[in-house]
């Protein structure tokens, strides 16, 4: 048997091109699976990359992307970095042959995203974008509430993630139109989208009305949490967004996103939702490493908080992609990007209709 094959099954070999936090997630996750092995890292932060490459015992430690999706016997690359490279690293790496697990969001819109998805069903390889906040402990027991009828038929959700100082640092690639495609509504809104749509069943967004705002950031202000502002640096995307989408079967949806406002300092990430029978409010306080969640359903028979079981995170993310490729080239086509470039897709006519005042149709 194959020195790197366990339990009947050859190891996966993975690389990772990104060492910022994302790509630290996506290490962590593969160090932790089964049948996988890294072997190949790629970073532009050469001390950095030194200790990662220590670390997890990765034999190949690149500054160029280029070269890790050259090498020689690669299955899957995880594509952990800026948004505006997420396309041509995913595109060249799918016309390798290579299966990707990419950040979100897909791309800085949705022609780019397009372009991913295309290369994906060419190559016949396996796109995944990685949503993991609809992973989360309290997403899974609500979405288990709701798909049990526990609420009845569902009309009308607020979503939100909002953050008193959290703009990522001034002169950055968050706050570069070009090189993030948006603030915060590509960045932490496409989570709010992806959860509260997943609650919801997937259903089909008709239109959009939204704006968008840019009155901190400018000033430089709102941020110190999420990296150092300097007043006068260049802040090129809005600070706050909120947009109102109408769905098929007459269900409505708000959606808020916010990187900085005069609110409460800890972070919110929310959702609720009204139903024929029931209702629902899930809230998620303070920043990542101690937010502290709530869950709550409300109906004629009475309240009552669901079980609420761990979190998966990342390694979910991870687990679900390693699980699409074992399953084999007959299940690749149903793994192409698709769910995330719909994605994209909203928060494009979010955009659009922001810059024109106006409703926009999907």
């Amino acid at each position: 048997m194959d020195e790197h094959a366990t339990h009947g099954r050859r190891r996966l070999k993975v690389g990772v091109v990104g060492i910022g936090w994302a790509g630290r997630q996506h290490l962590e996750a593969y160090a932790n699976s089964e049948d996988v092995e890294i072997i190949g890292l790629a970073g532009m932060e050469p001390e950095l990359l030194a200790e990662l490459r220590a670390e997890y015992r990765i034999p190949h430690a690149v500054e160029r992307w280029e070269d890790l999706i050259d090498l020689e016997g690669l299955d899957a690359v995880s594509v952990a970095v800026p948004t505006f490279l997420h396309a041509p690293i995913a595109v060249a790496a799918l016309e390798r042959g290579l299966h990707v697990l990419s950040e979100k969001p897909i791309a800085r819109d949705g022609d780019e995203g397009r372009l991913m998805v295309d290369a994906a069903r060419r190559a016949g390889r396996v796109l995944d974008v990685a949503f993991n906040h609809r992973r989360r402990g309290d997403i899974a027991a609500l979405k288990r509430v709701i798909d049990d009828g526990g609420i009845g038929r569902p009309y009308y959700a607020k979503a939100s993630w909002l953050r008193r100082s959290g703009i990522p640092s001034l002169g950055s690639w968050f706050t570069n139109r070009e090189m993030a495609g948006g603030g915060p509504l590509a960045d932490i809104g496409v989570h709010v989208i992806d959860y509260a749509l997943h609650l919801l069943g997937e259903p089909k967004v008709l239109s959009v009305s939204a704006s968008t705002y840019a009155e901190l950031g400018p000033q430089g202000r709102g941020g110190g949490a999420y990296g150092a502002q300097t007043a006068g640096s260049a802040f090129e995307v809005e600070d706050l967004a909120t947009a109102f989408l109408r769905l098929e079967g007459g269900v409505t949806l708000l959606v808020e996103a916010g990187w900085a406002a005069y609110r409460p300092a800890a972070d919110l990430m929310d959702f609720r939702i009204y139903g024929t029978d029931g209702g629902a409010e899930l809230s998620r306080v303070g920043s990542p490493a101690d937010a502290v969640e709530s869950l709550h359903v409300f109906s004629e028979d009475g309240d009552y908080e669901p079980e609420v079981g761990p979190s998966a995170g990342h390694q979910g993310v991870i687990d679900d992609f390693l699980a699409a490729i074992r399953a084999g080239e007959t299940e690749w086509g149903r793994h192409d990007g698709s769910l995330a470039l719909t994605r994209a897709r909203i928060i494009d006519a979010c955009y659009a209709s922001a810059a024109q005042h106006r409703e926009v149709e999907l």
